[in-house]
């Protein structure tokens, strides 16, 4: 078990970002909320609540456990991937794949084909449930996703994330039509009345925008090129339900049709990035799924 510990220089700062932040990348700001319930952090000697405001001169301390051994199986599951080294791979993860397991999925999930698939060779930053995962998408969202098979890695790809300096684009076809490009700067949050929801909100929230192109016209929704200047959760869908465009088959922000599509019509593109170890700029592209592209033939009929 390793222990951090710092002293917070201004007030009115959560202390899960806090210790996100002082981690220098070692610990995602959900792993931190999750060792702040476990009680595993303190500030000035007492355990505090996870949505805790520190005050200047606090001192805090963490401790942090050493990575389990997942306590998950590996699975023959097959996997589509884009680009492989020792120290990460990019995958291109098929809609319907959940991408950790958590409450009601245990198997069947991405980490499950990553365990079988890579062995001991991936990160076990971020605890025993979510090893090599940097970043996630939506389990009904398609597309690219990046896993760290070393810590080193890992930390590296963190520090992108959090300086903003990916480059993430999606394509999503949303309800109605939609003119002209534009961007949402719109902060999210958690949402107080459904918490398995996010909003658009100024209480507890984090800077969010989102800038989009219209790809193409049709009579009742719009095919849209996404660019993501931050990465909140279900960032895309909340705002593109904020501005009146939900989703198309977004079951959550928007009606949920066409019922079809069996999720959201939303599918991560093209990815970017620095080698988190050699420094050289990688980017990937994937071809639109099966499901997308059959969509939008029949919109075009």
């Amino acid at each position: 078990m390793s222990r951090l510990e710092f002293t917070a220089e201004t007030a009115g700062e959560r202390i899960d970002k806090a210790v996100s932040d002082a981690s220098d990348g070692e610990i995602t700001r959900s792993f931190a909320a999750k060792l702040i319930e476990d009680g595993g952090c303190t500030v000035n000697g007492t355990a505090v609540p996870k949505n805790y405001r520190l005050k200047a001169g606090d001192c805090v301390c963490v401790d942090i456990p050493e990575p389990k051994e997942a306590d998950i199986l590996p699975e023959n599951i097959p996997l589509d991937i884009v680009y492989e080294d020792n120290d990460l791979l990019v995958v291109n993860k098929p809609k319907g794949m959940v991408v950790h397991p958590a409450h009601g999925h245990y198997s069947g999930t991405l980490v499950n084909a990553l365990m079988y698939h890579c062995g001991d060779s991936l990160s076990g930053i971020n605890g025993e449930l979510r090893p090599g995962i940097v970043h996630r998408i939506d389990m009904n969202t398609s597309g690219l996703l990046i896993v760290a098979k070393s810590d080193a890695a890992h930390k590296g790809l963190a520090e992108q994330i959090k300086a903003h300096s990916f480059t993430r684009e999606y394509e999503a076809v949303v309800c109605g039509s939609i003119k002209e490009n534009g961007t949402v700067n719109a902060p999210i949050g958690r949402s107080k009345t459904d918490r398995k929801k996010m909003c658009v909100t100024t209480e507890n929230s984090r800077e969010a925008v989102t800038h989009y192109s219209v790809i193409a016209n049709y009579a009742n929704y719009t095919h849209l090129r996404l660019k993501l200047e931050t990465g909140r959760t279900h960032q895309i869908r909340v705002h593109m339900a904020y501005i009146g465009h939900p989703v198309a088959g977004d079951d959550v922000y928007g009606s949920g049709k066409p019922a079809s599509l069996g999720g959201q019509c939303l599918h991560a593109k093209h990815i970017g990035f620095v080698h988190p170890i050699t420094g050289e700029w990688l980017e990937f592209e994937s071809e639109l799924p099966d499901y997308f592209v059959k969509f939008l033939k029949s919109l075009r009929n």
